[in-house]
């Protein structure tokens, strides 16, 4: 089972576009409301984000994938939908690349839509980078021109336009281009929040990290390490190479190794796999240590049997965490692994690729040029 982004502690936004539309979000639909937006006609711009030299009307209709029914790759539909409109806190962003994630086909097949509250038709995507079109009167921190990155709470990047807000986006890193950026929002929050928010890992700590060269996986590498921590990870052979390249000290083949026999006395383990990964992760732990798992719930029991401590985490957006991430990657600290980038067109086959949940680093949708500087 891969993580599930979901909102901790921090009440959802509404989706941005409207029951007139017909248009698609993951969460529930609300009635229009377009009180106190500006609506700023803008085009494509350069890196640095100032304003491009050239205006250019935004369009009515956008090209998205579209799922109208839950099931698997297959019921993903690319077709035309009304551009969603922002409310007064909101930006309307032209995606450049969006991200693929372990999460969309666990969404995508409708098990969780209950807990989440997806509806259909929805459109997947909750990795984004790409440049803000329109902001509304509320929004002070972001302008038309920023070229941006965000985690996307209720989806939506797989189109050429989404809705995000500042809560949400992030100035994208100056070091990395769009493609690149749009790999790093929900991965790299994630391992931050389990490292650094629950975790409170300190400098000299030892970290074991489940699926070192995995999309949540290669990110916590980098963040233990910034940190001064030493790593110990766990890959398949053909990724051993991935995890001494990150920076694991130790680099653990699971498929010939146990883990448990090589690494003890651990402050904090990150799960990303959980099963029986997990069961023998607590054993591993010294007392007053932690397990953090993204995708299960710890055994009380063993906790209390090893004297450790253990954590369920829900990943949320956090555009301040993200802004630390940024310092991060333009400081050369981190650095995002894409190991293959399709066209938009292409969404239903990196969705099947998510779904084997063996994926080096992330894939990357491709919805856009670059704008030029």
């Amino acid at each position: 089972m891969a993580h599930i982004p979901r909102l901790v502690s921090k009440p959802p936004r509404k989706p941005c576009l409207n029951q007139r539309n017909n248009a698609l979000r993951i969460a529930y639909f609300i009635e229009k409301q377009t009180v106190g937006f500006t609506f700023a006609l803008g085009a494509l711009v350069a890196l640095n984000g100032s304003p491009g030299a050239t205006a250019q009307a935004l369009p009515k209709t956008m090209k998205a994938i579209v799922a109208h029914e839950y099931g698997g790759p297959d019921v993903l539909k690319y077709e035309d939908v009304p551009l969603p409109e922002p409310k007064e806190n909101e930006i309307l962003v032209r995606v450049i690349a969006s991200g693929v994630n372990p999460a969309d086909p666990l969404i995508l097949n409708g098990k969780y839509a209950k807990e989440f509250g997806t509806h259909l038709p929805l459109v997947l995507g909750y990795d984004m980078a790409g440049v803000v079109v329109s902001a509304g009167a509320k929004v002070t921190k972001l302008r038309v021109g920023d070229p941006v990155y965000a985690y996307l709470l209720w989806g939506g990047g797989w189109a050429e336009y989404c809705i995000s807000n500042e809560g949400e986006s992030a100035i994208k890193p100056k070091s990395l281009g769009f493609i690149e950026a749009s790999a790093v929002p929900l991965a790299a929050l994630t391992a931050w929040q389990a490292l650094i928010d629950i975790g409170k890992i300190e400098n000299g700590q030892t970290v074991l990290i489940h699926g070192g060269s995995g999309g949540v996986g290669s990110f916590a590498i980098q963040i233990a390490k910034a940190h001064g921590a030493r790593v110990i990870a766990t890959a398949s052979t053909a990724n051993q190479d991935v995890l001494k390249q990150l920076g694991a000290e130790v680099a653990i083949d699971y498929t010939k190794q146990k883990f448990e026999e090589i690494a003890h006395d651990v402050d904090l383990v990150l799960d990303p796999v959980g099963r029986d990964t997990l069961a023998r992760s607590y054993g591993v732990v010294k007392k007053g240590g932690i397990v953090v798992t993204i995708v299960s719930r710890c055994d009380q029991a063993e906790l209390k049997k090893h004297e450790i401590r253990g954590a369920s985490l829900s990943s949320h957006p956090d555009s301040g965490e993200l802004g630390e991430i940024t310092k991060l990657i333009d400081g050369g600290k981190i650095k995002p692994i894409v190991t293959e980038v399709l066209p938009l067109t292409d969404a239903a086959k990196a969705d099947a690729q998510a779904e084997t949940h063996h994926t080096r680093g992330k894939i990357v949708l491709k919805i856009a040029d670059e704008p030029k500087t």
